[in-house]
């Protein structure tokens, strides 16, 4: 039954190209419909085995990797990313080589798929087909996901609620909601974790803003792009100083598509939501005053803007903290961010882009050790703090937010020493998932891919909703317009 599940899920899948530019994010495929018929689980249980730490979120990590369960831990990731911070902030992991570890007796072995062309899910959905006649040293134990495909996993029987993993409620009480919805399947069952939020803001230019607004100050900065109007007015300022507002239309997407207040599907009718429409309608008009391009992101034309030597210089970009700390170039020669050029502000609305999520994979042979990695890596205070020190991720942890954010030592040097964090938490709580569906990756990507045409002046509006409708429906026979 498990593999019928997955197998129609699948059959339903839309293939899109990775996003790989960025060492830390990356952007995959979308999702297909499904749902399980598991009861929510009771949220404030304990694991059987394990040494209860409540206080700290951990358990004595001795006596997991020496409990009775697997020899071997299997991660399947897409990149090094959650490699990288277990290595270096999981009590007692050594690092035995690149794709290999130690937590006490147990073997820890990452998988490492890249996205490209889908593989990583592709290889993933291959073992968790075969998982239950897998042999135990074989087993997947833990997979990332990300939130554009959540719930292509989350609602099937391949993911473990974190309630029978014996994580409470209570442990996860200061993550934001956000991350936690992502990972909620359709009975409300809690299916995965994740150690960072990623509420973004709008990164702008210190010397553009200085020159065009009078003042680098975000305070002040917020003031011209408080909302979708003044934000366009000052689009003509900036144009008229000789700079483009943003670097492309798709920088603004997200901001658009993270606002909406209905589904891109209603039953089996594509649906379109009004911000969409004025997504598309703003952009047209940016386009051809000249205010921005239709480059495709993560393109050499929509990285220029980071440098100072970029012929025509942008204002603007969109993104989490992982954005400025890992696409902007910073410490690379004539990179604007690696003389501290830039600073954060929140923008016209409050939006998210990314994030990386933990899930427990039906039938590991090590739930103890799982439940200790998720505990610890999402829930500790300690070791929360320590991530946003060390890594600068935005951590998936109010109290330490709130704590680092008051700090005036905590800064990005890439900010010019700017402490972005409560700005992010600004827009944290009022991120809305509740119009999450399973065919938003495939829409959101065919809907910009279309209306590419109609910005750059190769078809009408109704000729690229047409291209839209057509695509969408390849994609997904199951839908109609």
């Amino acid at each position: 039954m498990k593999k019928r599940l997955l197998a129609l899920s699948m059959a339903m899948i839309m293939v899109a190209g990775s996003l790989s530019a960025c060492n830390k994010e990356t952007e995959t495929t979308s999702t297909s419909t499904g749902s399980t018929t598991e009861t929510a689980a009771t949220t404030d249980t304990t694991a059987t085995g394990t040494t209860d730490n409540t206080a700290t979120g951990t358990t004595d990590t001795t006596a997991v990797a020496a409990s009775d369960e697997g020899s071997v831990l299997n991660i399947y990731v897409w990149n090094e990313e959650f490699k990288s911070r277990l290595e270096d902030h999981y009590p007692g992991y050594e690092k035995v080589d690149a794709t290999t570890g130690k937590i006490g007796d147990v073997t820890v072995n990452f998988i490492i798929t890249p996205t490209d062309d889908n593989a990583y899910q592709n290889n993933l959905d291959e073992a968790l087909l075969k998982q239950a006649n897998a042999a135990a040293d074989d087993k997947v134990d833990i997979f990332l996901i990300e939130a554009d495909y959540a719930l292509k996993y989350v609602d099937t029987p391949y993911t473990m609620s974190v309630a029978d993993l014996g994580i409470s409620a209570s442990e996860l009480a200061d993550q934001y909601k956000y991350t936690q919805d992502v990972m909620t399947d359709a009975n409300g069952v809690l299916k995965g974790v994740s150690w960072q939020g990623c509420p973004a803001g709008l990164i702008y230019n210190r010397a553009i803003a200085t020159e065009v607004l009078g003042t680098d100050d975000p305070a002040e900065v917020q003031k011209a792009v408080a909302d979708w109007a003044t934000f366009n007015e000052t689009a003509v300022k900036v144009a008229d100083a000789g700079y483009l507002m943003t670097a492309t239309v798709n920088d603004s997407y997200r901001v658009y598509s993270n606002n909406v207040t209905s589904k891109w599907v209603d039953g089996t009718t594509i649906n379109i939501d009004p911000n969409l429409v004025n997504w598309v309608n703003d952009s047209k008009a940016m386009v051809d005053a000249g205010q921005t391009t239709t480059a495709a992101l993560w393109s050499d034309d929509w990285s220029k803007g980071f440098f100072e030597d970029a012929a025509q210089p942008v204002f603007c970009y969109f993104g989490p903290a992982w954005f400025f700390d890992f696409c902007m170039h910073g410490g690379e020669d004539t990179a604007i961010a690696t003389n501290g050029g830039w600073a954060i502000t929140e923008g016209p609305q409050g939006f998210f882009w990314g994030g990386t999520w933990i899930a427990a994979a039906d039938g590991t042979d090590n739930p103890t050790l799982v439940a200790d990695i998720m505990r610890t890596m999402t829930a500790d205070d300690a070791v929360m703090k320590e991530i946003a020190e060390v890594d600068g991720d935005f951590v998936n942890n109010r109290s330490v937010v709130d704590e680092l954010a008051a700090d005036a030592s905590f800064g990005d040097s890439i900010l010019g020493g700017q402490n972005y964090l409560s700005v992010l938490a600004s827009g944290a709580d009022s991120i809305d998932l509740s119009n999450l569906s399973a065919y938003d990756q495939g829409c959101n990507e065919e809907f910009q891919g279309a209306m590419k045409n109609y910005f750059d002046g190769n078809a009408t509006y109704d000729e690229a909703l047409e291209q839209f409708y057509k695509a969408v429906e390849e994609k997904y026979p199951e839908l109609s317009h």
